[in-house]
């Protein structure tokens, strides 16, 4: 019998977040050959379907309803576990997102299932798969093989290349009708308080500042800089501790863990606990009065200097690039 995997993409605002493709990738490698199959769960998001077929899926199941419109936990177990009844597979990949976190170990559970949580590697395939994930706040790595049962992971985003898009696939898309009732929880409203603009957890370019920054006013040169390179701002605790900034912008063993191409460390001093969230990080360039800094360690570029006078060098240079490009 050949492999089913079900993947569940995020939808957020009314579009995919990449790390769905990221998971659609993963789902792939998982199926070896079998059928990766989509779930959408949310109110008016069938028309997203094609682009899940278009980056991999070779169908999609979606789930709507008025209940479905903003997460809960509640509602959207009992959308998942009705797909999950219907086509009965042999694996289920989520993102290790906010979303992805609180959901599932509450589906886990239900199907009494163990669950292997931020992936950030896979190798091999099918039922010979590892499943490669950080321990120890990302000073070790484990390697993990499931021997019988369901095939249950979650994928940290920016670590999983989605395969390319191909807008000429096709694929089947069916609705199921599920009926959210006895709900713990409904959502009226949603109050952002952070920017819109590209997602933290999802950024190809984070520019992060710490205590060093020393004021609200002392991220708006960073915000610049990370506009510049089409990137997103983060924090270490301290600078949210210190109200320089809200705390969704955190990055650390407390906050967001972030995996981006480049990561740009300015007044970050390099706590252990800020470590976790971005040491994983493909290149990181660090910005610090303090030669003896903790950060220079995990750094691959160090900048001994006021980050006051390094950040609005680096906005010109790079404005001067973008211009002879």
């Amino acid at each position: 019998m050949s492999n089913k995997v079900l993947v569940l993409a995020e939808v957020r605002e009314g579009v995919l977040r990449n790390v769905s493709f990221e998971a659609i990738a993963a789902s792939k490698q998982i199926a070896d050959g079998g059928e990766v199959v989509g779930v959408l769960i949310g109110d008016g998001v069938s028309q997203l379907a094609g682009e899940l077929i278009a980056y991999g899926a070779d169908r999609v199941v979606t789930v709507e309803h008025p209940h479905l419109k903003t997460y809960t936990s509640d509602g959207f177990s009992q959308a998942f576990l009705a797909v999950y009844n219907q086509e009965k597979p042999n694996a289920v990949v989520f993102g290790h997102t906010s979303l992805g976190k609180d959901l599932s170990p509450k589906i886990a559970s239900k199907l009494q299932s163990g669950l292997i949580s931020d992936v950030t590697e896979i190798e091999g395939s099918g039922s010979a798969a590892v499943y490669i994930r950080p321990i120890y706040s990302g000073k070790a790595f484990e390697k993990v093989k499931v021997k019988e049962g369901i095939t249950f992971v979650t994928v940290r985003p920016n670590n999983i290349a989605p395969l390319t898009k191909d807008t000429g696939r096709t694929g089947a898309v069916s609705a199921l009708s599920v009926e959210i009732t006895n709900l713990r929880t409904i959502i009226k409203e949603v109050v952002r308080k952070s920017t819109t603009g590209v997602d933290l957890s999802e950024a190809k370019v984070v520019v992060a500042g710490g205590r060093g920054v020393k004021s609200a006013e002392g991220f708006e040169p960073l915000q610049q800089l990370a506009d510049l390179l089409g990137g997103a701002v983060g924090a270490s605790r301290g600078a949210c501790d210190a109200d320089y900034c809200d705390y969704s912008l955190q990055i650390g063993q407390t906050g967001k863990v972030v995996t981006p191409d480049l990561y740009i460390a300015a007044g970050i001093s390099g706590a252990i606990q800020h470590l976790a969230g971005m040491s994983n990080s493909k290149v990181i360039v660090a910005i610090n009065k303090d030669p003896e800094a903790n950060i220079f360690k995990v750094a691959d570029y160090g900048i001994v200097g006021d980050l006051f006078e390094v950040i609005p060098l680096l906005i010109e240079e790079f404005k001067a690039l973008k211009v002879n490009a």
